[in-house]
């Protein structure tokens, strides 16, 4: 695996930075925003000194095949991923940009993620096994962990600025947004659910759940950041599937199950990860987008 790929900050002079998060570094252009997805990874709420090899790429690409299967459903922000249209400003630093840069409009975001769930899997788990309920809902009892749930549910948390999303009810989330808002978001979280679990489920990925973010645009409800990624979403490998135990993953629970075994305390500094966990959690990503996408990833 080609290490030289792998960017951990970026910085563009001349260009307004907006926000630096976890994985993504953000940049104000006027109306529009520049999202660039960077190969950090995080673990336990903290990033690690290591970034993982063609990780942002890989985001961006899939964020995009999504945001184009699901147009029909709702608008999304995205422009262009091509660099070549980006403003002026900023096409200079291409290196910094290319396979890994959205061009998006700039939303009025709620601060909400729109969770969906399809199977009984992480905290929704742990909540189901104390309450016999999620998010208020209350679910049939004697299920196992990773069934697939009698049919999706729809189960908000609040944005969190730094530590764990707080699940809410719909009660909560209608306070938040409004009844109508409310409403729409819970509908159309459910569709674009429901249409990328079948799509997956046909290329042998699962589709365990998903978060998604929303925000008005032009008074228009408007799908934003990023969309069915394994950072965003569950995805467990079908020909694996299990259910009664935790399932194998395309994501990055690969690598807290390193850091888990390691005996980790959770504290800064975050530890090294060796080349092998690199390599087999960059593998991860590439395998899901050569599922998803029916094709390997070009860079």
């Amino acid at each position: 695996m080609d290490t030289e790929k792998v960017i951990l900050q970026t910085d563009l002079a001349d260009v307004k930075l907006m926000a630096r998060g976890k994985v993504r570094d953000l940049y104000e252009l006027n109306e529009k925003l520049i999202i660039i997805t960077t190969d950090r990874i995080s673990a336990f709420d903290y990033i690690l000194p290591d970034g993982i090899p063609y990780k942002g790429k890989v985001l961006t690409a899939l964020s995009e095949y999504w945001f184009n299967l699901t147009k029909d459903i709702i608008p999304n922000h995205l422009i262009t991923t091509d660099v070549g249209s980006f403003p002026e400003i900023v096409k200079r630093h291409e290196k910094q940009l290319r396979g890994r840069s959205m061009l998006v409009r700039k939303v009025e975001q709620f601060p909400v993620e729109c969770v969906v769930r399809g199977y009984l899997a992480g905290s929704a788990w742990k909540e189901y096994k104390e309450k016999g309920s999620i998010s208020g809902i209350k679910l049939p009892p004697g299920l196992g962990e990773s069934e697939k749930l009698p049919e999706p549910i729809f189960t908000p948390a609040t944005k969190a600025v730094s530590g764990h999303d707080v699940n809410i009810t719909e009660d909560e989330l209608r306070k938040i947004v409004g009844g109508k808002n409310c409403s729409i978001l819970k509908e159309k979280s459910l569709e674009i659910y429901s249409m990328a679990h079948d799509y997956a489920k046909q290329r042998g990925i699962i589709v365990s759940d998903t978060k998604m973010e929303f925000g008005i645009f032009d008074g228009e409800l408007t799908l934003i950041d990023e969309l069915l990624t394994p950072d965003s979403s569950r995805f467990w490998p079908l020909e694996e599937y299990k259910p009664g135990n935790p399932q194998k993953s395309f994501d990055k629970q690969y690598v807290r199950d390193y850091l888990e075994d390691i005996g980790w305390d959770k504290n800064p500094p975050a530890p090294n990860l060796p080349a092998e966990i690199i390599r087999k959690t960059s593998e991860k990503y590439l395998e899901a987008y050569r599922r998803i996408a029916g094709k390997p990833f070009q860079s």
